[in-house]
């Protein structure tokens, strides 16, 4: 039997690693810090990125849930005047290396059995590049990927479909045989465009009903991807 894809690219937070247990502990701390014991300050902090300090979530449309850390670090300067920008997103980076990582299934075994198939595997993330590979080498995963890249490894942002693209060239796929598995909106219109399968998950902040019609399968989580891509054939 033909098999259908060679290829599967991934995004990181939401799909390889749950959102939420992940990123809203990570979220509560970065918040302290910058605020410094100030928490009015902190509460100004949190809803400038979506964040309800009080019930320690994230809303689901805020914009660190598909944004890059430029655009997040942007945010929060506006409540920050006396630190720039960059000097923010430089801190972003460097807290988010160290997150803590709830992997949405065991990964290791996972991304075996898929590379046992002779698939081409990929991360792209709208994180930076250095976040990424930190948090793929703290849960031994790094060496298993063919191609990681970040919103500034210089192909562009989800939902542009640039960086998907990259992944296909770099490995000799044709796109229309490469998978985009993600958990929001920005990673399913990337895949679309990109003119590749669409596979939606629901381990981050978007139900169902807000990915549908974007994804050809919305599924539990990763876990379930072997199956589906067996029937695919």
């Amino acid at each position: 039997m033909t098999r259908r894809f060679d290829g599967l690219v991934f995004d990181k937070d939401g799909t390889l690693f749950a959102f939420g247990p992940t990123w809203e502990v990570w979220a509560q701390e970065v918040l302290a810090q910058l605020s410094r014991g100030d928490g009015a300050l902190a509460a100004r902090l949190g809803a400038a990125i979506g964040f309800d300090l009080g019930a320690g979530r994230f809303a689901p449309d805020s914009p660190v849930i598909a944004g890059t850390n430029a655009q997040i670090a942007a945010l929060l300067a506006d409540e920050l005047p006396g630190r720039s920008a960059g000097e923010i997103e430089l801190y972003l980076v460097t807290s988010a290396a160290s997150a803590p990582l709830a992997e949405a299934v065991p990964l290791a075994p996972f991304l075996a059995m898929l590379a046992a198939q002779d698939l081409a595997l990929g991360v792209m993330t709208n994180d930076s590049e250095q976040s990424a590979r930190a948090q793929l080498g703290r849960v031994g995963v790094l060496g298993m990927f063919d191609f990681v890249a970040g919103a500034d490894s210089g192909f562009g942002a989800k939902p542009l479909p640039g960086p998907l693209l990259a992944f296909a060239e770099a490995l000799g796929l044709e796109p229309e045989r490469v998978v985009m598995v993600g958990d929001s909106t920005h990673d399913l219109h990337a895949g679309r465009a990109a003119g590749m399968a669409t596979v939606g998950v629901l381990t981050g902040m978007a139900g169902a009903e807000e990915l549908h019609g974007l994804a050809d399968v919305i599924l539990p989580d990763i876990g379930h991807l072997p199956a589906w891509l067996a029937e695919s054939c």
